[in-house]
């Protein structure tokens, strides 16, 4: 039986709430610092935060787009 750290349901559930603290953290220390955007948008409260979420749902969109293109047939390397 494996029985490591990563499998318990307790350490799983510690690790989100550390995580949800970390970022929660990241974004209000937004709030104390002073902006100098560069361009329109990176000036706007927790850019960061969501620029990369907006990123990383374009990244999956265009993976999955590209996954259906390239798909083969079940049957392409024969039964």
């Amino acid at each position: 039986m494996n029985d490591h750290w990563l499998t318990r349901e307790r350490s799983i559930t510690r690790l989100w709430i550390v995580f949800i603290a970390i970022l929660t953290a990241t974004v209000l220390a937004d709030l104390t610092s002073e902006r100098h955007a560069q361009f329109g948008a990176d000036g706007t409260f927790a850019f960061g935060a969501w620029f990369g979420f907006a990123s990383c749902v374009v990244l999956i969109g265009l993976a999955k787009a590209l996954g259906y293109l390239l798909k083969r047939a079940d049957t392409y390397y024969g039964d």
